[in-house]
């Protein structure tokens, strides 16, 4: 391994540990503002945090680099605005504990939350065969070994899945489709494109967040100012910082390194839920996160 692979790996090692900690940042700031109202200022902050790196690549790229259409950008960022929405408010809503009390429901944990989220990767490869994607034997055994760790950590023995658990999962299928659409939109655009379309999907999220928090959440100074720490960690911090740091790394880095090193996320989620909010994995949820580490790993480095 040379030195810029090993930096890269560094890199996209804290990517993963900033990302997983996001979880607990999301869990916090439930406690002061309601689900929507996190997400939409979190993801405001996240389009901001990446217009510097944006006016950055710009001065770098050459003259003669084709630059894409502001109609494809627009149109294109919007869908994946509004497939991001979906899939942040879902995981939010799973992860609101006070707000989902008040209905009787039981909410994720963080940890619990990074791991059933990371079932996306599993997903990714099982509904691109509805595009007639090929898919190897990794990707099968790899999403049997995370079935049965979903089970483990998250059903009861009374065969029951808590309700925030479920939006969670549900949101995961929302991940996987922004994968896939992304597949889709991305070939042949050059950096600095592809941060401004990441751009216009975060702004496109927010704003959606944003009326759907007016319309339905109770919105305080008081919860605002409370909320403010976690909500400026999953903004600038999640958004901005580790997307630049993956941006960075990514350029280096070997893809099965990648794909190994930022499935640690789930487990930085598990590691901060015990460490900051004193979350208690059983011997059996145990198993299952590690299970369900192994089949999101194995379905990445045989695809």
């Amino acid at each position: 391994m040379n030195s810029r692979t090993f930096r890269a790996d560094i890199l996209l090692f804290v990517t993963a540990a900033i990302w997983g900690l996001a979880f607990v940042a999301q869990c916090v700031g439930m406690e002061h503002v309601g689900p929507l109202t996190f997400n939409g200022i979190r993801f405001a902050l996240g389009a901001l945090a990446l217009l510097p790196l944006i006016l950055y690549l710009e001065k770098s790229r050459p003259d003669t680099q084709a630059k894409t259409d502001t109609k494809t950008m627009v149109i294109g960022g919007g869908i994946l605005g509004l497939v991001l929405f979906c899939g942040a408010s879902l995981q939010q809503v799973g992860l609101a504990g006070p707000q989902l009390a008040t209905f009787g429901l039981e909410a994720s944990t963080a940890g619990k939350a990074g791991f059933i989220t990371g079932l996306y990767v599993v997903f990714v490869p099982i509904f691109g065969l509805f595009l007639l994607q090929k898919t190897g034997w990794g990707t099968w055994i790899g999403a049997a070994m995370a079935v049965v760790g979903m089970y483990l950590l998250s059903v009861t023995s009374g065969l029951s899945i808590s309700f925030g658990d479920l939006l969670i999962l549900i949101g995961a299928v929302f991940w996987a489709a922004h994968v896939l659409i992304i597949g889709k939109l991305s070939p042949g655009l050059n950096a600095v494109d592809a941060i401004k379309l990441s751009t216009v999907q975060f702004a496109a999220c927010a704003v959606l967040s944003l009326i759907g928090a007016i319309a339905t959440e109770e919105i305080t100074m008081t919860g605002l100012i409370g909320a403010a720490p976690a909500i400026a960690y999953g903004g600038l911090m999640s958004v901005g910082v580790a997307y630049t740091l993956q941006v960075i790394a990514q350029r280096d880095a070997q893809p099965a390194h990648a794909a190994v090193i930022l499935s640690l996320e789930a487990v930085f989620a598990a590691l901060g839920g015990w460490l900051m909010l004193g979350e208690v994995l059983t011997v059996r949820a145990m198993i299952g996160c590690g299970l369900m580490l192994a089949g999101m790993v194995l379905s990445q480095l045989k695809p």
